[in-house]
């Protein structure tokens, strides 16, 4: 969350949430953290505030707070937790309108994994739409209405096989067609959860939202200090190579070698942890000054650039100088072939766009994963 003197609310479930828990402060906003650890540890709040305060130290400047609460964003308590920042509301004729110290909300709350969402989808339905609804209706209630969604290039489902970058109009907010560049026509699919924010915008235009769908987050902070390090059992690309690089796994198993792509395995859009969290403090910047076109707008967030699978392994053998033992497999339900962005929007809108290559995610992930072994012992 984001209060008055600039301080943001934030709820996480994600590794990208911790770059951004850092890289808010340096914009000024004081922080107040939303989490239940069910994916994350806390002693990498710890690590958080070690940076941050080497940070401002160089800097000679005043370091902004971080507030932490472990605690579900479902849970009754967020009541009570925004009611310790509620402000005396005022009047307009005969309304009175609630007010408070916080001025904006960044959620990274919903689950992720497509192959899980697939197994309990009623966990997911539960997490990723009740919670939203719950959590954003007592929003309302205590007058905070500026929201960055961090959403997922996932919802664009099929539409990413057609091998073209994918737009943000690729997914909407109602049922309906469009002819893509080929001159075919497509079915397009809505989101529950951006159809939600978007009829919450179109219902109150008070409300200020922009849905960040952002494609393949890789990378680890420059420090080695911060990295992916879920406590489940990783389902992305880089936590499962990572185990193989440390010997936890025997083998990274690579899902389908069939795709129609150049080298026969998937292409994704990768995005470094810190060009992404910039992504999102960009986003923030202008919803807060309800600089987006209308109360709702979705952006993508992708470096616009696709890598396949295999050049990913390249470079991070390059990196590492040993060699990575692959397993082959069939591909894997719900995965498609090409994830790619296309940025315009976001470079023209938000004014932001990616900085760092494949290379520095790789020469990251392998300096995060020395530094947690010389942690080890």
């Amino acid at each position: 969350m984001a209060l008055s003197s600039s301080q943001t609310f934030t709820a996480p479930h994600s590794t990208l949430s911790v770059g951004n828990l850092l890289e808010l402060p340096k914009e000024n906003y004081n922080v107040v953290i939303i989490d239940d650890l069910s994916n994350s540890y806390f002693t990498v709040l710890d690590r958080i505030c070690t940076l941050a305060s080497e940070y401002f130290a160089s800097q000679k400047r005043f370091m902004p707070s971080l507030r932490f609460h472990e605690v579900d964003y479902r849970s009754p308590v967020i009541r009570s937790i925004l009611n310790g920042y509620a402000l005396p509301p005022f009047w307009t004729l005969d309304t009175q309108v609630p007010r408070s110290r916080i001025m904006g909300v960044i959620h990274f709350a919903a689950f992720k994994s497509v192959d899980e969402s697939i197994r309990h989808p009623l966990r997911y339905y539960s997490n990723n739409v009740g919670g939203l609804i719950e959590f954003t209706s007592i929003l309302e209630t205590f007058g905070i209405k500026t929201l960055v969604f961090s959403s997922s290039a996932t919802i664009y489902g099929a539409s990413a096989n057609h091998g073209i970058p994918l737009k943000e109009e690729d997914c909407i907010h109602h049922h309906g067609t469009a002819i893509d560049e080929r001159g075919e026509e497509r079915t397009l699919q809505p989101n529950i959860a951006e159809a939600v924010l978007a009829d919450i915008a179109r219902a109150d235009p008070a409300w200020s939202i922009a849905a960040l769908r952002y494609f393949n987050p890789i990378g680890c902070h420059e420090s080695g200090l911060l990295g992916d390090n879920p406590r489940q059992k990783p389902s992305n690309l880089i936590p499962a190579i990572a185990n193989v690089l440390t010997g936890k796994s025997p083998a990274f198993q690579i899902f389908g070698t069939d795709w129609d792509t150049g080298d026969g395995t998937a292409v994704r859009d990768f995005i470094h942890v810190t060009d992404l969290a910039r992504g999102h403090i960009s986003a923030f910047a202008v919803v807060s000054q309800a600089g987006i076109q209308g109360s709702f707008r979705a952006f993508n967030l992708g470096s616009g650039r696709g890598h396949s699978v295999l050049e990913v392994l390249a470079s991070l053998e390059k990196v590492s100088a040993q060699g990575i033992p692959t397993k082959l497999g069939g591909r894997r339900k719900g995965n498609v072939g090409f994830c790619v962005a296309e940025v315009s929007r976001a470079r023209r809108e938000l004014r932001w766009r990616t900085e760092k290559t494949l290379d520095d995610c790789a020469l990251d992930i392998w300096n995060f994963l020395m530094v947690e072994r010389q942690r080890d012992g």
